[in-house]
């Protein structure tokens, strides 16, 4: 098991570097550059200086030259200088704002297993039941509803209209004046809706994932002995169906955490969380290619870690999987 881990990690260093390479290629192709949000709005700016410019963000080199530099310096963990005014490394910027997107992806992560797998089990027991046909309906709108418009709707309802949670950012103003207690409160209070509409979608999916799984595995030979023996229903569901029916969930689980992580764009931005999503969209439009190759570097980093953990987690819940690495 080691073995194959140790294996995998090694694996993942070409597979990133192909990444960043197809990233550096497709953000320098497309139309514009940095420097014309500094020259093109001042008719005073000469082409001498523009080239100056260029060359002091390696733009005058060869595509190759400047991936080769980024590279060099990614091999020694820098990621270099945003091109922001404020010239700060982009490294400090994504430490800042990495763990409250982080934080967020595990409170979707953890609200979508908390509802979702017991949603799909008991589907799956009460199969056509009025629960299942509900629950169904209650799919069916999840996966219609665009994330960006549920969170436009739950602004203005609860936000506006109801004035029960705060519509953007971390902290209220005077947070800090606060005791520990009215911190965590206020907290909370602006993580309900960035969480919520963060998990609604993999909600809907997860729930029919597990459905499925679960009417597959309490067909399966061994459910009807252990129900035959006189065994409880509730052991029978609890500890021999959902073992073997979580195993698929487990993968797509890893899977989906790329989705997730790309979800931050759209919720942080319309929440104004400061996070890794919103720091990417600021960044795709001043055109700060150090800060755009720093966060999708992380993404991919954070996607790989991900999908490796899910083996794992596959390997340690299923004992087949075990003795054939």
């Amino acid at each position: 098991m080691v073995a194959e881990i140790a294996r995998r990690i090694v694996m993942m260093v070409p597979l990133l570097l192909g990444i960043t390479l197809i990233s550096f290629t497709v953000i320098h192709l497309a139309p514009g550059e940095p420097t014309d949000l500094q020259t093109q709005l001042n008719p005073e700016v000469s082409a001498e200086l523009r080239e100056r410019l260029r060359a002091q963000y390696d733009l005058d080199q060869p595509l190759l030259v400047q991936y080769g530099r980024w590279l060099g310096r990614l091999a020694r963990l820098d990621f270099g200088e945003s091109f922001a005014q404020d010239r700060r490394p982009v490294a400090e910027k994504i430490a800042e704002r990495l763990p409250v997107t982080i934080s967020i992806n595990l409170l979707s992560i953890g609200l979508i297993l908390m509802v979702a797998v017991p949603i799909g089990i008991l589907s799956a027991v009460w199969r056509n039941s009025t629960f299942d046909r509900l629950t169904t309906v209650g799919v069916f709108i999840g996966f219609a509803t665009p994330s960006f418009w549920l969170a436009l709707l739950l602004m203005d309802l609860f936000g506006v209209r109801l004035g029960w949670l705060p519509i953007a950012g971390l902290r209220s103003f005077g947070y800090e004046y606060l005791d520990w207690g009215r911190q965590l409160q206020d907290l909370l209070r602006h993580l309900v809706l960035p969480v919520f509409v963060s998990a609604f979608g993999g909600l809907a999916g997860f729930s029919r994932y597990m459905r499925g799984n679960m009417l597959e595995v309490i067909r399966q030979d061994y459910i009807l002995t252990a129900r035959a023996k006189g065994l409880p229903e509730r052991t029978v569901i609890g500890r021999h169906a959902l073992r073997n029916a979580l195993l698929p969930v487990i993968t797509i689980l890893g899977l989906s955490i790329p989705g997730l992580i790309g979800g931050s764009v759209i919720f942080e931005t319309i929440f104004a969380i400061p996070g890794m999503g919103k720091l990417f969209f600021d960044g795709v439009m001043m055109r700060d290619y150090p800060l755009i190759m720093g966060v999708l570097v992380i993404g991919a980093v954070l996607t790989l870690l991900g999908n490796l953990l899910a083996d794992v987690a596959y390997a340690l819940a299923d004992p087949r999987i075990r003795r054939r690495s």
